[in-house]
């Protein structure tokens, strides 16, 4: 036989208050006293209650849920964010609702699953929305953010690195240092994040009187960099810098250098991008672009709860410039370096 589960009424009738003051103290108002807070809650202990999120959902028409959709769980980069953003929401008492987008899916075929549980809002990162279902979103006024990434011409509201200035700054490294054979690692095609440090990278380069440069594809893992920089290193004119597009990349690239006995940064320097952890491990001491992930996730929830609070804004894109790491990877003029090191 099923146990009646406990209900708010029945810790209000224990500790002798309305059921509203109960709602009240597990909504977090201040308004309730300190003396009757304690009371519902020894209640609540005794009873073994716990509210029904649920069903209050349906009394406010809010789940405090946002939807996070990522698609490269394997990048270190994304699970770091995660782990930051979850942090950040669970902090304005909001909880995340992960979706994994497998590499066989569509971000539009993951969506309308993570509709039906009602979120207030979806953070979508690593991964591409259509348009359709962009206006499908609208329609049910559910904001969508995009995180580290956006899509030209698309009505959505988006946060990302500087991407296109961080490419700028790291021609302007590799040039101020001496290197005259540049090479650049991209990643993933067709990603915005990839695009704009490719765009910067290379209109630098021109400005500065440097038309040409190697370049090889690459997937944002570390597999693709190794196999990119041992084809660059295997040429009778290898690179004497390598920009790759993130930073997994760029530790295979230095793997598939050692290989070789070349020697970083004196005979080659290597560059990423993102800043991830491993990026400091001694083994690696990457120079690399720091995505500010912090400031992002802030605006992002700025974004978020604007958005909540008004469906009908107009979209708002942020870009927020990233810093130089530098570490030992590459060759630096002291003189370059007015930002972050590490």
């Amino acid at each position: 036989m099923l146990r009646k589960k406990t209900s708010s009424n029945d810790v209000a009738r224990i500790a002798r208050v309305s059921q509203s003051t109960v709602s009240r103290v597990f909504s977090d108002s201040d308004a309730v006293r300190q003396k009757t807070r304690d009371k519902v809650l020894a209640a609540a202990r005794k009873l073994g209650y716990a509210p029904n999120a649920l069903a209050r959902s349906l009394i406010t028409r809010r789940t405090d849920i946002v939807g996070i959709v990522m698609a490269d769980m394997t990048n270190p980069f994304y699970p770091t964010v995660l782990e930051k953003l979850t942090q950040r929401l669970q902090s304005t008492g909001r909880r995340a609702l992960l979706f994994n987008v497998t590499p066989d899916r569509d971000v539009d075929d993951t969506l309308p699953l993570l509709l039906q549980y009602q979120v207030d809002a979806i953070i979508i990162t690593s991964a591409t929305i259509s348009s359709e279902m962009t206006n499908e979103c609208a329609r049910r006024g559910t904001p969508v953010i995009l995180f580290n990434r956006y899509v030209p011409g698309a009505e959505m509201s988006a946060v990302s690195c500087d991407n296109v200035a961080g490419g700028r700054l790291v021609a302007d490294l590799f040039l101020n240092a001496g290197h005259t054979r540049l090479a650049y690692i991209a990643g993933r095609k067709n990603t915005s994040t990839n695009l704009d440090r490719e765009k910067g990278f290379g209109e630098r380069l021109r400005e500065r009187g440097c038309p040409d440069w190697l370049y090889e594809p690459g997937e944002y893992t570390y597999e693709s960099g190794f196999a990119a920089a041992q084809r660059l290193l295997a040429r009778n004119d290898p690179p004497d810098a390598i920009f790759c597009a993130n930073d997994i990349m760029a530790m295979g690239a230095l793997d598939a250098a050692r290989e070789l006995a070349i020697k970083i940064p004196d005979a080659l320097s290597i560059i990423g991008f993102d800043d991830i952890p491993a990026a400091g491990w001694p083994a690696y001491r990457l120079t690399t672009i720091q995505q500010p992930v912090d400031q992002m996730i802030e605006a992002t929830l700025e974004m978020l709860d604007a958005r909540i609070k008004d469906p009908d804004l107009a979209p708002v894109h942020r870009w927020i410039p990233g810093a130089l790491i530098k570490r030992c990877s590459a060759k630096i003029r002291d003189a370059e370096t007015t930002s972050h090191a590490k």
